[in-house]
């Protein structure tokens, strides 16, 4: 039977010094892990887990599986920027994507900008001024129950959208899952393909990604063709997800796509419930152990809403600035969310706080 192994920091650090030297910085970022779980499955069950001091676990390296040592090498690694056009996106530190919806139908703010260009297009300025590192413009819903749009119709949303994005200067994502959408986006101005399907959708998607040369966003979601919240039974979330993004990003080396230019998220909110949402956003540092930048798209999901007397989408700012906030404190790079001012807003302060840890001498007097 198969064993598979998983090296999964268990307790963050504000600092190396505050370890004295015995913490690991995660993927390059700002975030520190001083212990670590080596969490060993078969057949889909956890049978072993042991804990290691950063220290303990470099000793004990040699001896351990390759797979463990490429986690280890994995959880280090520092990740070059993304270059979207004239933009350099660094990823040494947490970035803020805002969300720009042209669908009458999106869960929390579908309809907004549809009909109204100017709209759009001052909602975008407003959240490039605020902070946001780029634009994410998608065209199509993909809220359970959300119906199927003709590309076609995604791409007469999305284009105008994306043009005067890129005649501003902006960097920006296009959040779709047909290669017909892609092709036309980046063509239009589009820097980064974001596929809530992880280039499954379609067969012809893997291909076009790789040839494009654009960077890609690798989603988990369980379901595959239209319903991608259908069939979310998993063993355990945490290692299901990882095996799965796994999967993927070997899917997406294996299409010719430069492993710098791939990006994974554990997709929150599709096909998972609100305890396995909830395990997910407890085991964000894991998934560093893949070796890729990280996507968090938790912004205004239902498990705010579960978790806050049933708040509607458009009420749920502070739960969602909590994730995100959860997300900086993972090492996550990428933070996409609707509420642009006040996720930056909560990244400076976490970035001032990081950086006085960082600069704080006193504890080795």
């Amino acid at each position: 039977m198969t064993q598979t192994h998983y090296l999964r920091p268990i307790a963050l650090a504000d600092s190396p010094q505050s370890e004295e030297g015995e913490a690991v910085r995660l993927a390059g970022g700002m975030v520190y892990a001083s212990r670590f779980a080596l969490i060993e499955r078969s057949g889909g069950k956890v049978i072993a887990r042991t804990r290691y001091g950063a220290a303990e676990l470099r000793s004990a390296m040699p001896s351990l599986p390759d797979a463990v040592q490429q986690q280890w090498a994995n959880l280090q690694r520092s990740h070059a920027p993304l270059q979207c056009g004239a933009r350099t996106i660094r990823l040494d530190q947490p970035q803020v994507m805002g969300i720009l919806n042209i669908t009458p139908d999106s869960f929390s703010d579908g309809g907004h900008f549809m009909d109204d260009p100017l709209v759009a297009n001052d909602h975008a300025a407003t959240m490039v001024e605020a902070g946001a590192a780029l634009i994410d413009v998608g065209g199509e819903s993909t809220r359970p129950g959300g119906a199927a749009v003709w590309e076609g119709d995604e791409i007469k949303r999305v284009i105008p959208a994306i043009e005067r994005l890129a005649a501003a200067g902006a960097a920006i994502s296009v959040d779709t899952r047909r290669p017909a959408v892609m092709e036309v986006a980046l063509a239009a101005g589009a820097h980064i393909i974001n596929d809530v399907s992880a280039l499954r959708h379609d067969p012809r998607s893997l291909e076009f990604a790789a040839r494009s040369g654009a960077p890609v966003v690798l989603m988990h979601a369980p379901g595959e063709g239209e319903d991608l919240h259908a069939d979310g039974t998993y063993a355990d979330v945490v290692l299901d997800v990882f095996d799965w993004l796994a999967a993927r990003r070997d899917a997406a080396l294996a299409a010719g796509i430069a492993r710098e230019k791939i990006v994974l998220d554990p997709g929150i909110g599709f096909g998972k419930t609100l305890a396995e949402n909830l395990a997910l956003m407890n085991a964000l540092p894991l998934l560093h152990a893949l070796g890729q930048p990280l996507l968090l798209g938790a912004s205004r999901k239902r498990m705010v809403g579960a978790l806050s007397n049933e708040a509607p989408a458009h009420q749920r700012l502070g739960g969602s600035v909590m994730l995100a906030v959860k997300g900086m404190e993972a090492g996550v790079q990428l933070l996409r969310v609707h509420d642009v001012p006040e996720t930056v807003q909560a990244m400076r302060v976490w970035r001032g706080l990081r950086d006085a840890a960082l600069t704080d001498f006193s504890q080795l007097a």
